[in-house]
């Protein structure tokens, strides 16, 4: 009896081992993709992981099912993975084995999108900071270190999600190669070593390229499937994909852009959805595959903002909302794109089929004012230092994000003005120890009139990371801080002291000060609690303050700044607690400000001038 009971254990487990292992084959027809052999309309919307808390992954993505998306997209972050150099991360929200997983329950496929390279709206377009400490290193390049490095990266990409692909099993239909590397450059060779490392990498499945429509000739791989971004006229897409595709399908809109991301000092950007909906109903009609960018923005945390920088416009960071205006908002709930578009998808569903109900949205709170119980100054928490003759890069000072605080002593008794050669990307000045003046980059500001008191006088510059540059040919130039020199009345200043702030662990910083201590109007960092008695989303409204970030249980919600059009940090659920919830701000230009409150919608659309005298 024994035996034969363990026999029929022995048979569930094979057979529950077979059935997690079955296989599906996806391929190129000659004008569809064939899944299990049969025409497959890729119905997708971009969805990242690291942009959504790990314990709301589920909900999003039932939530895309809800719409009619039969897949989803995501980009794999390089500096998530690898913050460091050689020491990887896969754990807790960096798991996107466990998110594509997920989406298999879920019955979505994945479109996965891992070159280094993103875009993405992200710091350095994903790439990790440290690239730039290898001497002679160039990303997007057939640089000897660039290659090492990208390799051993891959290859650990891989091993977490090659075994995930559709003909191992898994739910992952496609792989990107690259990413609109046309409108880069147009290096064949260069494209043909990412399509063999991938398959080195275990990537054996479907691989495809994608580029801008005016880009898809320099930026497509011979034998590769040329998806299109940023057009939806089914004539021209197919013009498109047969000149470079022998004359072949499938036809596949890999960032089809619904609405537009923002950056500080601009209008939130918002495209109604009847602006939308004949076009995406015509290419469905059409049978032409999309890939909606983006399904749900999210929010970009932890520093991850990336900035836009063209010769003909000037430097343009990222708000740490990714709302979008996305179909699904901020906080993961419909709106009235996301119902114009299921309806427009359900016209177009297979006979038989139909759509789940959409889910109920999540309620959210608002929080009575209270008050930040516990603050010091920077200035009197300062770390080691670092000291050289001339000013170090936060690269040199091997700081990937946050601030740096750079210090040295001049003659006063006149004035001149200050100049920052450089600077990236956002800088107080303070003659000992009072706030002189705010240099900002998106104003190409890097001058300041000072009039010195006499003696010897303490000069600091406290310098913001707002970001790297994630698109264009300024990848390259990437550098933080002080990046060349800074001057005074036309000399060098030089014998500096700098003090690293990457704010990687709030908890490392104590707010413990004596009463005696003048706070000044520096930074300041501010700690204290709020109690709810109801665990729901809530906004913190930071409308009163100034610039900075806010740390809630020890989660980044990002940062604010009162010049907009951001002016709520969004907090999820999923971090919060009933009773006491811990949170800590970071304030850099309104130290006396240590009042907050929460309000139950965000508000992401107000414009404003600062006044910082």
């Amino acid at each position: 009896m024994k035996a034969k009971l363990l026999w029929l254990v022995a048979i569930c487990f094979s057979l529950s081992a077979f059935g997690q292992q079955a296989k599906h084959t996806f391929k190129l027809g000659e004008t569809t993709f064939l899944l299990d052999e049969k025409p497959f309309q890729i119905i997708s919307g971009e969805l990242h992981y690291p942009r959504v808390p790990k314990e709301a992954w589920r909900a999003r993505m039932k939530m895309a099912k809800a719409m009619g998306l039969n897949t989803i997209g995501t980009y794999v972050f390089w500096n998530l993975h690898e913050p460091q150099k050689g020491k990887f991360d896969f754990s807790g929200n960096n798991n996107i084995a466990e998110f594509v997983k997920i989406a298999q329950e879920e019955g979505l496929w994945v479109i996965l999108r891992p070159s280094p390279y993103i875009c993405a709206e992200w710091e350095f377009g994903g790439y990790p900071y440290w690239l730039q400490n290898e001497k002679g290193l160039v990303v997007r390049s057939t640089e000897k270190q660039y290659l090492d490095e990208y390799k051993k990266y891959i290859i650990e990409v891989g091993k977490q999600l090659a075994p995930l692909q559709i003909n191992h099993g898994g739910n992952i239909i496609m792989v990107q190669v690259e990413n609109e590397y046309g409108s880069y450059a147009a290096d064949k060779n260069y494209l043909d070593i990412n399509r063999k490392m991938f398959i080195e990498a275990g990537f054996d499945g479907l691989l495809y390229t994608c580029d801008p429509a005016a880009d898809v000739k320099d930026g497509h791989l011979d034998g590769l499937l040329p998806a299109v971004n940023g057009i939806d006229n089914p004539a021209k897409i197919r013009q498109l994909v047969n000149e470079n595709h022998n004359g072949k399908g499938p036809y596949f809109i890999a960032e089809w852009y619904p609405a537009w991301f923002d950056w500080w000092g601009t209008p939130h950007h918002t495209v109604p959805a009847v602006q939308y909906t004949k076009k995406l109903d015509s290419v469905l009609a059409a049978g032409i595959s999309i890939n909606m960018y983006m399904f749900h923005g999210g929010t970009t945390r932890d520093f991850m903002n990336g900035a836009n920088y063209k010769d003909i416009s000037p430097y343009e960071p990222q708000t740490s909302s990714y709302d979008y205006d996305a179909p699904l908002n901020e906080a993961g709930n419909v709106t009235e794109k996301f119902r114009a578009f299921r309806s427009v998808i359900e016209k177009h569903l297979p006979a038989g089929q139909s759509l789940p109900p959409i889910p109920t949205a999540k309620p959210s709170i608002a929080i009575a004012p209270f008050k930040l119980e516990s603050k010091v100054a920077l200035f009197n928490a300062l770390p080691k230092a670092v000291k050289n003759s001339t000013p170090l890069t936060f690269e040199d000072l091997s700081q990937d994000y946050g601030y740096v605080l750079y210090r040295t002593t001049i003659k006063g008794g006149k004035k001149g003005e200050l100049q920052i050669k450089q600077l990236r990307d956002y800088a107080l000045i303070f003659i000992n120890q009072k706030r002189a003046g705010i240099l900002d980059r998106r104003l190409n500001q890097n001058t300041l009139a000072l009039t010195l008191p006499k003696g010897e006088v303490q000069l600091d510059i406290f310098v913001e990371n707002m970001g790297r540059i994630n698109f264009g040919k300024y990848l390259l130039e990437n550098k933080k801080g002080i990046t060349e020199q800074v001057t005074f009345d036309g000399a060098e200043v030089k014998n500096w002291s700098m003090y690293g702030f990457p704010f990687s662990n709030i908890n490392s910083y104590t707010t413990k000060t004596t009463p005696s201590r003048t706070t000044g109007n520096g930074p300041t960092l501010q700690k204290g609690s709020f109690q709810i008695s109801t665990v729901a989303d809530t906004y913190l409204d930071m409308t009163d303050w100034g610039k900075g970030v806010v740390w809630v249980n020890g989660h980044n919600l990002g940062k604010y700044w009162a010049i907009g059009p951001q002016q709520t940090l969004y907090i999820p659920q999923e971090w919060l607690k009933k009773g006491k919830n811990d949170i800590a701000v970071l304030e850099l230009i309104k130290p006396d400000q240590h009042i907050l409150k929460a309000i139950d919608q965000p508000i992401l659309n107000t414009i404003k001038k600062l006044n910082v005298d």
